[in-house]
C-alpha cells in the first residue's frame, strides 16, 4: 500500500439520482462555442473542429452547495523541478481564434515533475537551468521572477481554494524552444533538485 506524506484529497464525486452510490469525477472537459447562436454572438459563424477548455475536478459545486469566492491560504510544503510543456501548434490556433489554450497546455503528461523536496524558510532563489540533448536552452535565476512565491500564492488564492496537494508551476524563463521524439531533456533548480526525461 502506498504511503503519502499528506492525506490524499477526497475523490470528487457527483450524486446519482435515486442511488446511494456516487459518480467519481476524473476531469472536466468543456466544449467552447458549441451553440450556433452563441458562436454568432461571439463573432463566428463557421463549423471549425470543436475546441476545449478544462476545469479541475474539484471545481465542481454539488447540488445545494454555496459557491464561495476569494479564499486565501498560505502553505508551502516543498519545492520541485517541473516542465510546462506546450503544444505550440494548438496554442497558435487558439490565439488566432481567441479560444482558451487548455488543449495546448493540459494534454496528458504535459507537466513532468521531479520529486518534491520538503522546505522551510525563505523560498529558493538560485539558478534554474534546462538542456535538450546536452545543449543549454534555459539559464536563469529563480530570483528573476516578476512575482515571488508569496505573491503568486496570494493571487492564486483569490481564484481557487488552495489546499494541501495543490501544485503551482511558477513560470518559465527565457529560452523556450521545440522538442521532438528522441530528445533527452534535463532541468535543475539549485538547491531543490533535478529532473530528466526522454521525449517518446
Amino acid at each position: 500500500m502506498t504511503a503519502y506524506v499528506l492525506d490524499p484529497p477526497p475523490v470528487p464525486a457527483v450524486p446519482v439520482l435515486g442511488e446511494d452510490a456516487r459518480f467519481p469525477v476524473r476531469r472536466i472537459l468543456c466544449v467552447g462555442r458549441n451553440y450556433a447562436a452563441h458562436r454568432r454572438e461571439m463573432g463566428g459563424d463557421d463549423r471549425d473542429p470543436p475546441f476545449f477548455f478544462a476545469k479541475p475536478a474539484d471545481a465542481l459545486a454539488l447540488p445545494g452547495a454555496d459557491v464561495p469566492v476569494d479564499r486565501a491560504l498560505d502553505l508551502v510544503f516543498g519545492y520541485g523541478v517541473g516542465f510546462d510543456l506546450t503544444r505550440r501548434d494548438l496554442q497558435a490556433v487558439a490565439k488566432e481564434k481567441g479560444h482558451p489554450w487548455d488543449a495546448s497546455k493540459g494534454f496528458d503528461q504535459s507537466a513532468p515533475i521531479s520529486a518534491i523536496r520538503r522546505w522551510s524558510g525563505p523560498a529558493p532563489q538560485g539558478r534554474i537551468s534546462a538542456t535538450v540533448n546536452g545543449q543549454s536552452r534555459q539559464d536563469a535565476l529563480v530570483s528573476d521572477m516578476i512575482w515571488n512565491v508569496a505573491e503568486i500564492i496570494a493571487q492564486a488564492s483569490k481564484l481557487w481554494a488552495l489546499a494541501p496537494g495543490d501544485l503551482i508551476f511558477t513560470g518559465t524563463p527565457e529560452g523556450v524552444g521545440p522538442i521532438a521524439r528522441g530528445d533527452q531533456v534535463e532541468g535543475a533548480v539549485e538547491g531543490v533538485g533535478e529532473l530528466s526525461f526522454r521525449v517518446v
